[in-house]
């Protein structure tokens, strides 16, 4: 049987998984802004931040956008970022993955949203 000791470390620790696998921002080049724009290939809403595949006019981008509740406390509902939809994403390039871009904002259907 394990000893209170025991058991505190063993919660401790299952609950610091969920902090490790979450990424810090400082790995993307804030110097300059990036403009991605097209297609939607594929969408994750998913947590911890919601993604989407979109067909570049220069490549294919990973762009990462905000947790799902703050999509949704923005009104960016799973259908807003259906594949096919065209959007727009502003944003920071990451250093250590040229084709992934954190969004600060994206416009889709007209529509911009800040996802900070």
């Amino acid at each position: 049987m394990l000893s209170r000791l025991g058991l505190s470390l063993l919660m401790f620790l299952a609950a610091m998984l969920p902090a490790s696998a979450h990424h810090g921002w400082g790995s993307y080049d804030s110097s300059k802004t990036v403009t991605v724009e097209g297609k939607i290939l594929n969408a994750s809403y998913e947590n911890p931040h919601v993604t989407v595949t979109v067909e570049g006019q220069d490549k294919t981008w990973i762009v990462v956008l905000a947790p799902v509740s703050r999509m949704k406390a923005r009104g960016a509902t799973a259908d807003l970022i259906e594949t096919g939809k065209v959007i727009q994403a502003i944003g920071y390039v990451s250093t250590r993955d040229p084709n992934e871009l954190r969004a600060e904002r994206i416009i889709v259907d007209g529509k911009t949203f800040e996802m900070r």
